[in-house]
């Protein structure tokens, strides 16, 4: 059991979500900065997006982080087998999200929206193409708490606290990339 004062997982983690918070931090001040120089482009851009299929995006990705610390609980408390079940709900939902992600790309681009279209467009496809690279990268956090589950040699909970801690930032980017895409006019 953690003490209550506890910090979850190792400082190595915490360092690396804080380079990839500051890195996602101006890629996100840029974007509004262009925002802030073409309103009408890109509120008229924004419009061709669906705020549905954002949101459940979104969902998605929720229901994944909750799934995963559901699992680091587990893990804590000694309930390896449920822990395991949870990490691979919380990938399935992972590639739920991936799936949606490619279906809403196909759509955007059979409708005549690129990469190059207008500078909406650009941030659109660059912002949550990151993104979906973050998600396959969690995949490999992912793998590692699995492997951390399977033996009681090798279980260490700040390691499956710190696959969770990468999960989460996942999704807390997400969140940031869905009102600033779809929500904020």
């Amino acid at each position: 059991m953690l003490p209550s004062n506890a910090i979850p997982g190792r400082i190595d983690i915490w360092v690396f979500v804080a380079i990839e918070v500051v890195i996602f931090s101006s890629y996100f001040v840029a974007y509004m900065l262009h925002r802030v120089w073409e309103p009408a482009l890109y509120l008229e851009s924004q419009q061709q997006l669906s705020q549905h299929f954002g949101a459940a995006n979104t969902v998605i990705l929720l229901v994944s982080s909750w799934l995963m610390a559901g699992a680091v609980q587990a893990a804590r408390e000694g309930r390896h087998a449920a822990a395991q079940r949870q990490v691979w709900a919380t990938m399935a939902f992972g590639g739920l999200f991936i799936a949606s992600k490619l279906v809403e790309w196909s759509s955007k681009i059979g409708d005549g929206y690129t990469l190059t279209t207008n500078g909406f467009f650009t941030f659109y496809y660059f912002l949550t193409g990151i993104h979906v690279v973050h998600v396959l990268m969690g995949f490999g956090f992912l793998a590692v708490a699995i492997h951390q589950m399977r033996s009681p040699a090798r279980r260490s909970i700040p390691a499956i606290e710190a696959c969770g801690i990468y999960w989460h930032m996942v999704d807390f980017l997400w969140v940031i990339i869905f009102a600033l895409l779809y929500v904020m006019r």
